[in-house]
């Protein structure tokens, strides 16, 4: 199942690489967007290069009163290392039961040298403050999709 533009985005608690628990419906109560990024493996090429994207723009994204926030199958120790090493100004949720990927539909068959497996399909939500979809990109390229969005949003 795939989310669209204009959908309800599906309520989750979930934990962040600190143990903290957040829920979707109370941060949103804040008053921010968000914009909800998944991702394949922490220290990964593409998936490092798709991390500093959001973190060289994040300020940008905070001007237009977005909050980031990572989602990989990756550990709390990953996470952590992963944020130390490249500076990363925004929590990343460790989803090791997939259920926040299968939730949003970022968990697909994929294919890689003739071969069939379920990972994780790189995508990036963006969730209003009143908790509908505006931005939904299944299968982003890691690099580039960032300023798309921006552009999208209207944050240029």
């Amino acid at each position: 199942m795939e989310l669209a533009v204009g959908d309800k985005a599906p309520d989750f608690e979930a934990k962040l690489t600190d143990g903290t628990m957040i829920q979707l419906s109370e941060l949103l109560s804040s008053g921010e967007g968000i914009i909800l990024y998944f991702y394949p493996k922490d220290n990964t090429p593409g998936c490092t290069s798709q991390a500093c994207d959001f973190r060289d723009n994040f300020d940008r994204l905070r001007s237009g009163n977005w909050r980031v926030i990572g989602v990989s199958k990756d550990s709390a120790k990953s996470h952590t290392n992963f944020t130390d090493k490249h500076g990363l100004p925004f929590d990343l949720i460790v989803d090791d039961d997939i259920s926040l990927h299968k939730m949003y539909g970022a968990w697909k068959e994929k294919s890689m040298y003739g071969k069939t497996f379920l990972g994780c399909s790189r995508s990036t939500f963006a969730i209003s403050q009143n908790g509908t979809l505006t931005w939904v990109g299944y299968g982003v390229r890691a690099k580039g999709h960032v300023d798309r969005l921006i552009s999208d949003l209207g944050l240029e």
